[in-house]
């Protein structure tokens, strides 16, 4: 899909549908007193000969968040369509909120055959308020259904922002850069696993890396075995489809000796069955996104060799498929990671922390003074926090604070989680220095506490996006599946890391 400026009078463009904004009070006034609609929103109402002052006035048309009111050949007015997208309250409205209208005004527009549409700025955006717009522009016009072979919607092929200052095309240039990253993370996830292998996915990683000029090295099963990834091995035993790890590095231009270098972790398991503890039937076929944590670190890095960040980051992907095979490591089984600690497996379906326990010691190897890890963990970080947010770990302030304020300013919703020196007695094993699983209390800290044994005194942060990688049912600004959380927070974390 093309985004383009234009610096036409929104009333004279010539689309199969324009689209812009209304809040709650802006509306409430204008019923009470004839006249309040103010900006660019008077100047369209006064080119459609009053129609928006009649639709505030009948009650038709409110602000609310996300309600969408559709106008149909307006006299005055260019466009074959006027769309009014409801952005609640004026003084809860930001970035986020504007991603999402945007999303869902394209998304609205597509199920309507809309092929080209302009989009109007209610004030002069700049580079931020382009960047939000363009982003929820395409990732609303992104659909996980691309095996569909029967008819389905055609996606937006281009659109024209109005009413845009100075700087806009900056934001422009970056939102298409990072939802390009977001939409190749939520890709990845939907991907049939039969489609999807380790082998498959280090493949794809290794042609997004070269062609975006970053450095990649695969880890085949005798390279892991060498390294004496014990961890990774254990969870790919079972499967007659190799473990991969895949490594790659942003190099910055102008490295400076001895600053700190970000390293992010990122579990990619293409299936989950759960091993010899094997899962429940119902809704395993979702098991294919237990790959996102290590999708999004792809995203990522896709996104930084354009954006060229200060600070050096490498992106570790351990990757392996757990199924319950005749060789499948089994409960009781004792295995022994990369650093050497030894871990007894109560559970082979906590499978993604030992992928991580190898990734996270593989990562400090190749000098990653900082840690991010990013993993579809725990159901009981679901049980918590549900679908809204994800779960938060950390073992530095500093660090996590700064995690957390990216993900503000990206607009993705984070909450941070106790690491509170108690839990660890939980993994605590009679025969190995941990065990794999803590009991049924606090499961989402436990194995945080448990990838916390492998990050000794680098300052480390984890994301458990198990609640938040995966649409189950399509919101009104994205389709169902992946959703390629994570992402955006971890771009402004390496765009904004303190390099001195």
């Amino acid at each position: 899909m093309r985004v383009s400026l234009e610096n036409i009078p929104a009333a004279k463009i010539e689309a199969q549908a324009l689209v812009t904004y209304v809040f709650e009070p802006e509306i409430e006034q204008e019923k009470a007193s004839k006249g309040s609609l103010g900006g660019v929103l008077a100047e369209m109402d006064r080119a459609a000969g009053g129609a928006i002052a009649k639709l505030a006035a009948s009650g038709e048309l409110t602000g609310k968040m996300l309600e969408m009111t559709l106008l149909h050949f307006v006299p005055g007015i260019a466009a074959e369509r006027l769309l009014l997208v409801g952005a609640g309250k004026r003084e809860s409205f930001g970035s986020a909120e504007l991603r999402k209208v945007a999303a869902s005004a394209i998304r609205f527009l597509k199920s309507r055959s809309v092929k080209r549409l302009a989009f109007l700025a209610r004030e002069p955006e700049s580079a931020a308020g382009a960047e939000a717009i363009t982003e929820g522009l395409l990732l609303g016009n992104f659909d996980g259904d691309k095996h569909r072979t029967e008819k389905k919607p055609a996606p937006i092929e281009s659109v024209s922002l109005v009413g845009f200052g100075a700087g806009a095309q900056a934001g422009v240039d970056r939102g298409i850069v990072i939802a390009g990253a977001q939409n190749l993370t939520r890709e990845l996830g939907n991907e049939p696993s039969n489609l999807m292998t380790p082998p498959i996915l280090a493949d794809q990683a290794a042609a997004v890396a070269r062609a975006a000029g970053l450095t990649v090295d695969v880890l085949d099963e005798k390279r892991i075995a060498e390294l004496k990834m014990g961890a990774i091995l254990s969870v790919a035993q079972g499967s007659a489809v190799p473990p991969r790890v895949i490594v790659i590095t942003y190099n910055p231009p102008n490295p400076k000796p001895g600053a700190p270098v970000l390293g992010l972790v990122g579990k990619a398991v293409t299936f989950d069955t759960g091993g010899i503890s094997i899962k429940p039937a119902n809704d395993m076929e979702k098991m294919k996104f237990d790959m996102a944590g290590g999708a999004a670190m792809l995203g990522v890095m896709q996104a930084l060799a354009t954006l060229k960040p200060a600070i050096k980051v490498i992106a570790v992907i351990p990757s392996a498929e757990n199924m319950p095979g005749g060789r499948a490591q089994k409960p009781g089984d004792v295995q022994v990671a990369m650093s050497g600690k030894s871990i007894e497996v109560i559970n082979t379906d906590a499978e993604g922390r030992l992928l991580l326990a190898d990734g996270i010691a593989y990562a400090k190897q190749l000098g990653a003074t900082h840690l991010v890890d990013a993993a579809t963990l725990t159901g009981a970080v679901v049980v918590a926090l549900g679908s809204v947010n994800t779960g938060v770990f950390g073992t530095d302030k500093a660090f996590t604070d700064r995690v957390l304020a990216s993900a503000q300013t990206a607009g993705e919703k984070m909450w941070q989680l106790p690491l509170d020196e108690e839990y660890r007695d939980l993994i605590k094993s009679t025969i190995a220095d941990i065990q794999n699983v803590g009991g049924r209390w606090g499961g989402a800290i436990t194995a945080a506490w448990f990838l916390r044994e492998f990050t000794g005194d680098t300052p480390w942060v984890h994301l458990d996006i198990a609640g938040t990688a995966w649409l189950d049912d399509p919101k009104p600004w994205m389709g169902k599946g992946g959703t390629g959380v994570a992402v955006r927070t971890l771009i402004d974390l390496a765009m904004n890391f303190e390099t001195k």
